[in-house]
């Protein structure tokens, strides 16, 4: 009876300690990360986005994988949703 009580002991501050990691680390990227899902899925055309690389860009047309960008007026390429970084709001862009 005293072992698993000593077992239970032993183990206690390993289990604090994930637990805090969870909570420090673990969800708060995956809240993250479902935010930046929800993002991606609702652009739309019209919207200004910032890519990874840091350009700032107006979506033209959203496509299942990629979306396509203008970046001046001449100039329209298309961009994988994995590159968007976030959807710049209005007034944000100064």
């Amino acid at each position: 009876m005293e072992q698993s009580g000593s077992i239970i002991g032993s183990f206690l501050p390993l289990i604090l300690l994930f637990a805090i990691f969870y909570f420090l680390i673990i969800r708060p990227q995956q809240k993250a990360q479902k935010a930046h899902k929800e993002m991606l899925e609702a652009l739309k055309k019209g919207d200004k986005i910032i890519t990874t690389g840091g350009l700032i860009a107006e979506i033209v047309k959203p496509e299942e994988e990629f979306i396509k960008i203008k970046l001046n007026d001449d100039t329209i390429v298309k961009l994988d949703r994995a590159y968007v970084s976030k959807k710049v709001e209005i007034g944000e862009e100064a």
